[in-house]
């Protein structure tokens, strides 16, 4: 009943910029919690961030905080993951992520494909 479809990962210059976009399909797309989340080799996959159906509330991993902006436009049913001042660390690949849930339960129910994003020295 949703699906995601990531785009915007690639390899960029650590202190660089990308922004991350996911298009989301489905009735009640909108009414969706959405968030990412990311996977390095070798590791499990991490929550980076998440956005309330409304905009309203947000909520960020420590990690990305004063780096990473979610936001989310629902008239493109579409969510967004502005990433500046990356380094290596960030090198994982991205997961878009559709929940019923509040932004403070970092279960989801609805998983994009993922894109890789590679940071390099």
């Amino acid at each position: 009943q949703v699906q995601l479809v990531e785009s915007g990962g690639g390899l960029v210059q650590a202190g660089g910029s990308l922004r991350l976009s996911c298009a989301a399909s489905g009735r009640t797309a909108s009414t969706y919690t959405m968030g990412w989340f990311r996977q390095a080799p070798g590791k499990d996959r991490e929550f980076v961030a998440a956005i309330s159906w409304s905009g309203g509330s947000t909520l960020y991993a420590d990690s990305v905080k004063g780096r990473f902006t979610i936001s989310r436009d629902n008239a493109k049913n579409s969510v967004y993951l502005q990433m500046n001042s990356l380094i290596p660390e960030d090198t994982a690949v991205y997961y878009c992520a559709a929940s019923r849930r509040s932004v403070l339960i970092t279960t989801y129910d609805y998983w994009g494909q993922g894109i890789q994003v590679t940071v390099s020295s």
